[in-house]
């Protein structure tokens, strides 16, 4: 009798649902389930179409109104529809602005800057991460400490400089400045400081690597996400600087947003060919997102996931 109540027992016990398996990961329990992919309800759906609306809205009211006439576009209610002389708008702004020079000067202008200021970034990020040297700490703080200092402040100053090198009225004025910046060196320092091991830059100093092939074989491939990001920020920023273009150059060898001033100088100002012009200098930017939107978004989520 004794045996066949066990016999019993066990066999219900095996009959019974047994719990999910316990995962754990990096230390931690995971409930079961845990890490499953979520699926965005209605009101996500609703929420990220109305933000989508609302930050290409200032591009379809720029396209609206370089579409029309001046007398359209001063009217209340003022249109919403696209007009018929959008072409025309855009010829006249990029015969009046000169907008092809600029767009060539905007280009090599934001091209060099950012180029130069990923690599002399990405350089004293590495160092203020993961070297050691007497100093560093104070030199740190010194470059954040920068950020802290109004650019108007160095207006006469840097203008007297770009003179004195005979750099006035040219490309390298632009240029020369803005070279590196502390939020480049800030924003690189962080990531190495989190995502570069220290165990790879021992591993390459046993192989006899120097600081700077350790850099250019380590560093370098594990920095391509931020690299990336930064880069498209400088360039953004580089091609929409008014202020120090407006004084070092002149309108004879312009950038597109010192082009753009050209379009009112008149004494009656036509709205709809400004918005063309407006349109003009906004056209490479898109480009240049749609062409690389997809490899920063994925250096991006791949920075995220990294380490």
């Amino acid at each position: 009798m004794t045996t066949d109540i066990a016999q019993v027992r066990a066999d219900a016990r095996d009959r019974a649902p047994h719990p999910p398996p316990v995962q754990r990961r990096f230390g931690r329990v995971l409930r079961p389930g845990a890490g499953r992919q979520h699926h965005a309800g209605p009101l996500a759906y609703l929420l990220l179409g109305f933000a989508a609306l609302v930050s290409l809205f200032p591009l379809y009211w720029t396209m609206v109104a370089a579409s029309t006439d001046n007398t359209r576009v001063s009217q209340t209610p003022p249109p919403f529809l696209p007009g018929p002389n959008l072409f025309t708008n855009l010829g006249t702004a990029w015969q009046d602005a000169a907008m092809g020079r600029a767009m060539v000067n905007s280009l090599i202008v934001a091209g060099v800057i950012a180029l130069a200021t990923v690599f002399f970034a990405t350089l004293a990020g590495f160092a203020f991460a993961k070297l050691r040297f007497r100093g560093r700490n104070l030199l740190l703080m010194l470059v954040i400490g920068t950020m802290l200092v109004p650019p108007q402040l160095g207006v006469v100053p840097l203008f007297m400089m770009m003179a004195d090198l005979g750099w006035g009225q040219s490309l390298p004025s632009v240029i020369f400045p803005t070279l590196v910046s502390a939020v480049g060196v800030f924003f690189m320092r962080q990531y190495l400081k989190e995502a570069l091991p220290d165990e790879l830059i021992e591993a390459g100093r046993l192989d006899g690597a120097h600081s700077l092939r350790i850099f250019w074989s380590i560093v370098l491939p594990i920095a391509r996400p931020p690299m990336a990001v930064l880069f498209m920020i400088t360039f953004v920023h580089a091609w929409n600087d008014f202020f120090w273009p407006f004084i070092a150059l002149d309108m004879t060898n312009p950038t597109v947003p010192v082009a753009l001033t050209q379009l009112s100088a008149g004494y009656v100002r036509d709205q709809s060919v400004i918005m063309a012009g407006a349109l003009l200098g906004t056209l490479p930017l898109l480009a240049m997102f749609l062409v690389f939107g997809r490899q920063i978004v994925g250096g991006i989520m791949q920075g995220a996931v990294k380490g």
